[in-house]
């Protein structure tokens, strides 16, 4: 997980090129680790296991409590959050560019977009027509809770407004950190082979939405759909799929009434006000 890649241990990230500085979430020396349990099998359901106080359940803690914060805020103000993952190269820009040009001027879409350095996702999305903030998290590799804190403070989002939250491309750390976002969308490319919903299983399993895209590359490819929608079924059997293509916009229309159907279900509690 995250302690031993070690990007929960960084201290600042940038906001739009602003280096902002974060919450420390504990000393080093409170991670432990048996080496011995390496060598173990996994436990037999009913074993009681060691108890351990590790860095990773610290950190999900302190990241829990801020993103209940923004989920009761967007909420408050009436505004459907999507956290959108998927591995790097699915199309997750592109799909959000597409969105926000079909979409046009019926919806006000903001996004935050994560990756650990430049601005390029951002400025694609300020061409397509919307405001973004750019969150490069360094050597982290997933956005966090306070860090999508930040960007609201500077969108202001507002009642019926989309805000998309673009994570940084990986299947595995942004599954386990929670935002506070209402939805979660997991996009997933044909390129990408369609074993990926049961090697990666965490992501799909807590998924709301998956969106297959690039399908309009199945002719050229030895991707086997039906086999890729069984998997998906194994994992999370509710899980709702549209196939689609960002590129040709097959499918894309299937995508927006989602999308409508989503952000009619939210209504403010109070009045927004800025942050």
């Amino acid at each position: 997980m995250c302690t031993v890649c070690g990007c929960s241990k960084n201290a600042q990230f940038s906001v739009n090129g602003e280096t902002q500085f974060r919450f420390q979430s504990t000393q080093k020396e409170n991670f432990k680790l048996n080496p011995e349990s390496l060598q173990q099998p996994l436990a037999k359901k009913g074993t009681k296991m060691p108890e351990v106080h590790t860095l990773e359940q610290q950190v999900l803690a302190k990241n829990d409590s801020l993103a209940a914060l923004n989920r009761r805020e967007l909420s408050r103000r009436g505004v459907l959050s999507l956290n959108i993952l998927s591995s790097p190269g699915a199309g997750k820009t592109r799909v959000l560019e597409r969105t926000i040009a079909d979409l046009d001027q019926s919806v006000v879409c903001q996004v935050i977009e994560g990756d650990q350095a430049t601005e390029q996702d951002a400025l694609r999305i300020r061409r397509a027509g919307a405001q973004a903030v750019q969150i490069n998290t360094g050597n982290g590799c997933h956005l966090e809770a306070d860090m999508l804190a930040s960007g609201i403070k500077i969108l202001q989002p507002r009642e019926s407004n989309i805000l998309f939250i673009e994570n940084v491309g990986n299947l595995v750390c942004p599954a386990l950190f929670d935002l506070g976002e209402t939805r979660r969308v997991v996009i997933l490319s044909v390129t990408e082979g369609e074993d990926k919903p049961i090697k990666y299983p965490y992501i799909f399993h807590n998924a709301d939405l998956l969106l297959i895209n690039k399908i309009d590359l199945l002719p050229h490819l030895e991707f086997d759909l039906q086999r890729c929608l069984d998997y998906v079924t194994t994992v999370n059997p509710s899980l709702m799929t549209l196939c689609v293509s960002a590129q040709t916009g097959e499918g894309m229309d299937e995508w927006y009434q989602w999308l409508q159907k989503e952000r009619a279900a939210l209504t403010p509690s109070e009045p927004c006000e800025e942050m």
